[in-house]
């Protein structure tokens, strides 16, 4: 049995164990395939985010959206075509992992599949 496994990403428990090519978590069950030895940084693993056509964006990236967008409480909301610069990647909420500010709108949250990168 292999003592060095690590603790659980999700809630940080201590008592996992290994089943087959996964290392489980016995108290919130959660599964993942163990970091390769020298591979682990002790740094998470950042998500990759993809654009509507597949590209990779990054932190700093400008996109342009693709296809007109409703905003609450504005009597018109954004155009395709228009470009917004200097995004970040965020965990955002329901999909929203585009945090961004938009000339005319301010500070908004957009979804990754609404966008490529420009």
């Amino acid at each position: 049995m292999n003592e060095n496994l690590p603790p659980c990403p999700q809630c940080s428990c201590e008592y996992t164990y290994e089943m087959n090519a996964l290392v489980v978590c016995p108290e919130c069950g959660h599964e993942w395939v163990p970091a390769e030895d020298g591979a682990d940084s002790g740094a998470p693993a950042e998500p990759v985010v993809k654009d509507s056509v597949g590209n990779v964006l990054k932190d700093g990236d400008t996109v342009v959206v693709v296809k007109a967008l409703k905003v609450k409480g504005s009597p018109s909301g954004i155009k395709a075509g228009t470009k917004v610069r200097n995004i970040r990647l965020v965990d955002g909420v329901d999909g929203h992992d585009i945090d961004c500010k938009i000339d005319g709108f301010g500070a908004m949250q957009l979804k990754s599949s609404v966008v490529r990168k420009g």
